[in-house]
């Protein structure tokens, strides 16, 4: 905790001092560029990951970021979404999964969590992509079967996202555009779904223009 609190003191001596116009600025409202989706895993950094600056990413932040259908929880992430798109106008969402996520391996073994009530149920809420490996990838094991397992929640979780309303209506009219993405700890790639091509390629191998949009169903 100390170290937090020193950080505290550090920023405000240090970042917030240099900085101090951009936040002033943004007293005055936030006009972010995406909505960025992705795990709870401390591990991960949004900001840090795209280099973008405070009130530039929209965040939404759960345990193997999950996206619960439309109507089907009452937590936050169905009003963070709605927000995101009707009032805060964001163009893009981003889902972003992350290579060995502990929630997609709970969801590979359900004794795991067997103690954990309040994440066997929230894991629920990925029993498609749980179906989905179970029927593509039962030869596969161990850290290969947890990559792909990543992989398709991301997928999944799309899926879920374009039950919300306000997702479905900003899909129609072409004004909100949604990527599926996978990032991977230990060489920092971030890969993009290309649905044209049926994988996840590095973002560092794609021009701007293919930084695969998913705006049809993903089959």
């Amino acid at each position: 905790m100390q170290k937090i609190i020193r950080g505290i003191h550090e920023f405000q001596e240090n970042y917030f001092a240099e900085q101090q116009e951009l936040f002033e600025r943004l007293s005055k409202g936030q006009s972010p560029d995406a909505l960025f989706i992705t795990c709870s895993d401390s591990r991960i950094n949004p900001n840090l990951l795209t280099q973008t600056e405070p009130g530039e990413l929209f965040i939404l932040r759960n345990a193997g970021n999950i996206v619960p259908p439309w109507g089907a929880a009452n937590g936050g992430e169905g009003a963070t979404i709605e927000y995101a798109v009707r009032v805060l106008g964001v163009k893009d969402i981003i889902v972003c999964g992350h290579t060995h996520c502990g929630a997609m391996a709970g969801l590979l073994d359900a004794d795991s969590v067997s103690e954990l009530p309040a994440v066997k149920r929230w894991l629920e809420h990925a029993d498609a992509t749980l179906s989905i490996v179970r029927d593509k990838y039962d030869d596969e094991s161990g850290e290969e079967l947890l990559t792909d397992t990543i992989k398709e929640n991301v997928l999944c979780q799309i899926d879920n996202l374009r039950t919300h309303p306000s997702v479905a209506t900003g899909l129609s009219k072409g004004s909100l555009k949604v990527h599926g993405w996978v990032y991977q700890f230990e060489t920092g790639e971030v890969f993009a779904y290309q649905p044209h091509e049926g994988k996840f390629v590095a973002v560092t191998q794609l021009p701007e223009d293919r930084l695969g949009v998913l705006d049809a169903p993903v089959i």
